[in-house]
């Protein structure tokens, strides 16, 4: 091995700069609080916990190990060598005890899970590893061990045994309403799950700007002469606050069917938390350490997610999350904010063109 940490064919099997190792951290340090506040909601889904106890008991995950064992390449020292360097290293910075399994799996589709009940397993597709250099996957790398740490493996099993059930009982009517139900609500929590492993990545890479090329490449592929991050990230903005009414509707919809955030919407979501005191203190060493999860009140993480979701709608500029912000705030005029935003599906009566309200606010009382 050469002096700079890379082998004559190119792999790097020694990361060529010191990175930061966190000893003993909880998942709690990154975290999104809407991945938290999402999973308290599903686990009080009517009918989660029966699902939930029966597929944990009937889910063939030793079929699962098998089937990967056989029609995958398991990554290790002799197979894919430098995605094996990568995995133990996350796993070392984020003090993972158990290095999961990891395997590499023929698919075009850049694609990577953490799945698995009794032990996680990684897997990631050649259309991945094809598309991303050696810094931006391991921002990916250091994504999966993250949904290790914080459990996020036995969920994303279950939603990915309901998929595919739900499909296959269709033509039950019942059978598919309350399944989707669940799947619906998994997914919502899935979606929240990836901006902490997206946290996560950034914490074992710490190179934000691969983690921004990753997202870019995953969005618009293996074109980054072509591509710029400011400019991606001035997407995600004029996604957020562009349109009106029907538009926050169209995107509700639009999210609904996916397993993961739109992309531009992660890489935002990711720079504005590198650039916030909760990153700046975990990589000064200041950070939740697992021996204290046992002594964290659930309702305090769950104030600490409803605080941050308030915080989100007030600050955020979407058309109806400020229409959902003007009345917790006691707005006045709301009728008519709601009528010009839904202008285009009826058309108001005559002369009542922006009309004002005509509700007074009451006086103060003495």
């Amino acid at each position: 091995m050469s002096d700079d940490g890379h082998e004559q064919n190119g792999h790097e099997h020694v990361p060529s700069r010191q990175r930061r190792r966190f000893p003993g951290i909880s998942s709690r340090a990154y975290e999104h609080p809407a991945d938290r506040s999402a999973l308290v909601a599903l686990r009080k889904l009517s009918g989660f916990d029966t699902v939930f106890k029966a597929l944990s008991g009937l889910l063939p995950e030793r079929s699962l190990r098998l089937l990967f064992l056989s029609d995958s390449v398991r990554v290790s020292d002799q197979q894919f060598a430098h995605l094996n360097d990568m995995l133990r290293d996350a796993c070392y910075i984020l003090d993972l005890e158990t290095v999961p399994p990891m395997y590499v799996n023929q698919d075009p589709q850049p694609n990577a899970m953490c799945i698995g009940l009794d032990q996680p397993i990684i897997v990631v597709t050649t259309g991945l590893v094809e598309l991303l250099d050696e810094e931006e996957m391991r921002a990916v790398v250091g994504h999966e061990v993250g949904h290790a740490l914080s459990g996020h493996a036995v969920y994303r099993t279950i939603l990915l045994f309901l998929t595919n059930l739900a499909v296959r009982v269709a033509w039950i009517p019942l059978g598919t309403i309350a399944i989707m139900a669940i799947v619906t609500a998994l997914r919502e929590w899935f979606r929240k799950s990836e901006l902490s492993a997206d946290r996560a990545g950034l914490l074992a890479g710490q190179d934000l700007h691969a983690s921004m090329r990753g997202l870019m490449k995953i969005a618009g592929g293996n074109h980054l002469h072509e591509m710029n991050v400011d400019a991606f990230l001035k997407q995600a903005e004029e996604y957020e606050e562009g349109g009106d009414l029907r538009d926050s509707v169209l995107k509700i919809l639009n999210l609904l069917p996916r397993s993961h955030p739109f992309t531009t919407i992660r890489a935002a979501e990711l720079k504005k938390w590198s650039e916030s005191r909760d990153y700046q203190r975990i990589m000064d060493g200041h950070y939740p350490r697992r021996t204290e999860d046992k002594d964290t009140s659930v309702s305090d993480s769950f104030k600490e997610s409803a605080a941050s979701y308030a915080s989100n709608v007030k600050s955020s500029k979407d058309p109806l999350m400020k229409l959902v912000s003007d009345i917790a705030g006691g707005a006045g005029g709301i009728g008519g904010r709601m009528r010009r935003g839904f202008d285009g599906f009826t058309s108001p009566a005559p002369g009542q063109e922006d009309e004002p309200p005509t509700d007074t606010p009451p006086r103060d009382q003495d």
